[in-house]
């Protein structure tokens, strides 16, 4: 049995059975990584010996009948998580060096659940970008086609899933950085509801924006990986305290009558033509599978990009002030007063594009452009969340693509900023919403790159969101596909 290529509940169930042990999974994906890892660029540090003892507590659990459905499960972790003795270095030469004193809510609710931690993943520094290219150390690359992105930010965690280098990781998603990536390297990605999980040691990019959540090989994983990093944090205040299902159990494919919304405002002129096709087949499953198909509209999604680069970058330039080269981190050599110790620290610590946002965040914050910028942001935000308040009156769950494309060359648009934004149109609004959303491989195209299609749900609905999810996976195999990679 090639373990490495098997999702988490099945791999449970080999665990309880005996079949395999956690120590014999981590060498598995330890000798998986060692092999391909050259070639992919999915991690940016590894934890074999930290890993091994792990599974070496993970199989005396098991032994004693102390089991929950991710003990002795290996994992990846996206390194702006933090992990107690661990450097977590948002892919950026600024945090090189940067040993967290602690876990994050998320990390510490996996190391409970008994999960196995292989590493941390690579990313876009400070999670902006939507390939992966802005990474300070490697770009990661797509296991699909080497010469293509991954996707991003969370492009380490889509590639290690999707090339057995890991069972799971983790992802944070501040304007589709789980849900892009996971389209990209077909896998699935979920973006919960804001709130749902806490942000407690996740290293901030957009507190209102940013949410973590899980990328996996199929359904039933991320129900399974959600209801274990979820719930109310003391040590969050925008975390909520509300009841969490069993998601597992909500897994039943029966959708017959449910309503699924269209808006036309996501098919628009532009979408790659293949990409389209992919999403009609979808529509098309769900009306046998019994759905109600309807077009609806959400009118203010035109202004989705310009608000959320107001928002995101002013968001940004406020948590991004405490990287300054006094406390932790890189601190400029020789320099001749505290002024320029911290002009030189960030100018050298902050890669191109953290910079850019940096500046354009500082810009609409500041006097004068304020009531301009920001203002009206938030006030356009709020009639985004309106349009999807207005169009849940009349739907369940909506339907879009999750990228205008399936995945890009490398270099092919990191000399357009404005084009690498564009990458996550289809994605951004349901972060300003505070909306759960999912990504699932629905299709490929003719070179053989995986095709991803979004979900959408009511605030807390993540119920309906994977079982709508799940009734369409049961009919098809994209979700067991894998590259041909090492």
């Amino acid at each position: 049995m090639n373990w490495i290529n098997q999702p988490a509940h099945e791999l449970h169930e080999a665990l309880l059975k005996k079949k395999v042990s956690s120590r014999e999974l981590v060498i598995a994906f330890f000798e998986r990584i060692n092999t391909i890892e050259e070639k992919t660029k999915a991690y940016l540090k590894l934890l074999q010996d930290e890993a091994l003892l792990q599974a070496e507590q993970a199989d005396q659990d098991i032994a004693k009948g102390k089991i929950t459905p991710l003990t002795g499960i290996p994992v990846a972790l996206k390194d702006n998580l933090c992990v107690e003795g661990v450097q977590t270095s948002c892919a950026s030469k600024i945090l090189k060096g940067f040993i967290s004193p602690y876990d994050a809510t998320v990390v510490s609710r996996l190391r409970s659940a008994g999960a196995v931690f292989l590493g941390k993943t690579n990313m876009d520094e400070f999670a902006m970008g939507s390939s992966n290219e802005n990474s300070a150390f490697d770009p990661t690359r797509n296991p699909w086609d080497l010469s293509r992105v991954p996707g991003g930010s969370s492009g380490g965690s889509a590639a290690a899933v999707a090339a057995s280098e890991a069972v799971f990781a983790l992802g944070s998603d501040t304007g589709g950085s789980i849900r892009q990536p996971a389209s990209f390297c077909g896998v699935v990605g979920l973006k919960p509801t804001y709130g749902r999980v806490s942000r407690y040691g996740l290293v901030a990019f957009a507190s209102s924006l940013d949410q973590i959540g899980p990328l996996t090989h199929d359904v039933t994983d991320a129900a399974i990986v959600l209801n274990a990093i979820a719930g109310d944090d003391d040590m969050d205040s925008t975390s909520v305290d509300l009841a969490m299902p069993d998601l597992r159990a909500s897994l039943t494919s029966k959708i017959a009558g449910m309503r699924i919304g269209i808006p036309k405002e996501y098919f628009i002129e532009g979408i790659d033509a293949e990409v389209a096709a992919a999403l009609e087949q979808v529509i098309a499953s769900y009306r046998s599978l019994g759905a109600e198909i309807k077009e609806i509209s959400l009118p203010h999604t035109r202004y989705a990009v310009a608000t959320y680069y107001i928002l995101a970058t002013a968001e940004a330039s406020s948590n991004l002030a405490r990287f300054d080269g006094v406390r932790f981190g890189h601190r400029t050599a020789s320099p001749k007063d505290l002024l320029e110790m911290y002009m030189q620290s960030r100018s050298e610590g902050f890669g191109p594009e953290v910079k850019r946002r940096i500046m354009i965040g500082t810009h609409v914050l500041s006097s004068g452009f304020y009531d301009a910028y920001y203002k009206k942001g938030q006030q356009v935000r709020t009639l985004i969340k309106q349009d999807f308040d207005t169009a849940f009156e009349s739907v369940d769950c909506i339907l879009t693509p999750t990228a205008p494309t399936a995945a890009f060359k490398a270099g092919e648009k990191m000399d357009d900023p404005l084009q690498m934004y564009l990458s996550d149109i289809f994605t951004i609004s349901v972060n300003l919403a505070g909306l759960p959303a999912l990504s699932m491989p629905c299709g490929f195209t003719e070179k053989g790159l995986p095709i991803g299609c979004q979900l959408i749900a009511r605030p807390f609905d993540e119920p309906t969101l994977l079982n709508t999810a799940y009734a369409f996976e049961q009919g098809h195999d994209f979700h067991l596909r894998r590259p041909q990679l090492g």
